[in-house]
């Protein structure tokens, strides 16, 4: 009998639980609250964004080419013909 009534309140609580957070979930308030921090989240990355400095570009002819003669000492793999190969 105590068993019974101990599941059952447990069972309650678990119902009671779920019924009042989709309450708030689902109330007026809550959205409000929700979409009040959304736009002032907005706001504030706006905000942060304007504040930001702006780099200047000092990339210019970075790029050094370096002519690299073919030694006639280095090994050729043949690795893509053994694929072709395959009979």
């Amino acid at each position: 009998m105590i068993k019974k009534i101990k599941y059952s309140i447990f069972i309650l609580i678990v119902i009671f639980f779920v019924f009042f957070t989709t309450k708030y979930y689902f109330s007026d308030q809550n959205k409000k609250k929700s979409f009040r921090s959304l736009n002032q989240i907005d706001i504030k990355i706006k905000n942060y964004s304007k504040k930001l400095p702006v780099l200047e570009n000092n990339t210019k002819n970075i790029i050094e080419y370096v002519n690299q003669d073919k030694d006639k000492n280095k090994r050729k793999f043949n690795f893509w013909k053994l694929l072709e190969n395959n009979e």
